[in-house]
């Protein structure tokens, strides 16, 4: 059993005691955490909330909800949602801040409060550190009965979502609907069931749904990765649909199979997407040290410069914004285009994707053959106390000292044939190991070449 409380957000598993676990008294500290922060900003006194489908949601928005209600602020409640959504939707309502009540790729046991500014972006590290000092420092403080906050809902926030989404100009909706496209959507049980729908609606793409009833009760390991898309992989074969689509619970990462079942790639999500947009405007793109090369080799193919930044969404939007980037995101298959919000977003990916595959006319195959192809592993270390990460970068810094070191986020070692980056978790307790190469046995070979210190 799991608590997490970092600058982002709080995050952990549901049940057990206080203080070990996500229960009840943290919940209610972090909320009332998030209520002081936002009133000596002296800004707006209203949050806009929405959760995803896990079985503990309406448990936890409650408890959240009635916390910052007591405190004087106004909440407005989109429900069951996505994290795009809610995103979009603080600024849209005039609101002070957000909360996002998901964790993410986590499987079901698992919830958190995901802390938004009041442009719908998230907390900066230094207002996530003044929100945990604030509960360090016993500082919270609630209001009079005269003086509580007021709760409302607000209806169509997807459909509002959407509209934004098939408004931007490189969304070619005639080309998508004469491309007649057939795709099998995995809905992995929460709100990607009551979001992409009514969006392949609109581009008039034919679907079939998979684990789109049951919420909360995940149908296999929410993470959307090759050995998670049996399922969806098989019923696009038999299907003879153009594609799969998977998406986390919160509907902020997007993966794709081929229509032959094999996997386009999560890392490729992002790379086929900027290849679509730098296509057709000349600009620069971000992702994290932990994303392939393929993104700065496709960017540089299209006359514009790739930047990387330390992993955390905050972090490669920081890094867009100073470079004036036209799209970034994530190697997990998170998209952000500024011109929309400066959020990962599924649903934005799909349109673009389904564009790109329409305007192209090519199958998955055939589009995945024309990026270049590295393979990537990622690998990981359970975090224990005897884990000594200090000793263990020193060492490697000492033995890979001739090549091309990185430590803005843990450690990244540059090889020739490829490279290898190891850092800690900010979401779990665990010590990540990625690498990447042109062939899997190189990749493996790096990545033993540094697990052999560990």
């Amino acid at each position: 059993m799991t608590l997490i409380k970092s600058i982002s957000g709080i995050r952990g598993t549901i049940g057990g005691q206080p203080g070990n676990n996500l229960s009840p008294v943290d919940i209610i500290e972090c909320s009332a955490g998030l209520g002081i922060w936002l009133k000596r900003r002296n800004g707006k006194l209203k949050i806009v909330v929405g959760r995803d489908g896990r079985l503990s949601g309406n448990i936890v928005s409650h408890l959240a909800v009635n916390t910052l209600l007591s405190m004087g602020i106004d909440i407005i409640d989109l429900g069951l949602s996505t994290t795009p959504t809610v995103e979009m939707m603080v600024p849209k309502l005039n609101a002070g801040a957000g909360i996002i009540f998901t964790a993410s790729h986590n499987p079901k046991e698992w919830n958190a409060l995901k802390f938004l500014n009041e442009d719908g972006e998230f907390i900066s590290a230094e207002d996530g550190q003044e929100i945990i000092d604030i509960i360090k420092k016993g500082e919270l403080e609630f209001s009079s009965v005269d003086n509580l906050g007021t709760y409302g809902t607000f209806e169509g926030s997807i459909d509002y979502h959407i509209g934004e989404i098939l408004k931007y100009r490189h969304i070619e909706i005639e080309s998508v609907k004469n491309a007649d496209f057939h795709v099998v959507v995995d809905c992995i049980n929460s709100t990607g069931a009551i979001s992409i729908p009514p969006l392949l609606d609109a581009l008039g793409v034919t679907y079939t749904l998979l684990n789109d009833t049951n919420f909360g009760q995940f149908a296999h390991n929410p993470e959307p990765l090759p050995q998670h898309l049996g399922q969806l992989s098989s019923i696009v074969v038999s299907k003879k649909a153009h594609l799969g689509i998977i998406v986390d619970p919160d509907v902020d990462r997007l993966a794709f199979v081929c229509e032959d079942g094999t996997m386009f790639g999560e890392e490729y999500t992002l790379v086929a997407v900027a290849d679509y947009i730098l296509s057709r405007d000349k600009g620069n793109s971000v992702s994290n040290l932990s994303s392939t090369r393929a993104l700065a080799d496709v960017t540089a193919r299209h006359g514009g410069v790739y930047y990387a930044s330390a992993v955390g969404e905050v972090n490669v939007v920081n890094e867009m914004k100073l470079r004036n980037a036209l799209i970034g995101g994530e190697g997990n298959g998170g998209i952000i285009i500024p011109e929309l919000h400066y959020g990962r977003d599924a649903l934005a990916g799909i349109a673009i994707f389904l564009s790109l595959l329409a305007v192209k006319k090519m199958s998955m195959t055939q589009l995945k053959a024309t990026y270049p192809q590295y393979e990537i592993i990622k690998d990981k270390l359970e975090l224990t106390p005897e884990l000594d990460l200090e000793r263990i970068f020193a060492s490697i810094r000492e033995t890979f000292k001739d090549e091309k070191l990185n430590d803005i986020d843990g450690l990244k070692i540059d090889f020739e044939e490829g490279w290898v980056h190891m850092r800690k978790s900010n979401t779990e307790a665990i010590v990540r190991i990625y690498c990447e190469a042109k062939d899997q046995p190189t990749a493996q070979s790096l990545i033993n070449k540094v697990k052999a210190i560990i």
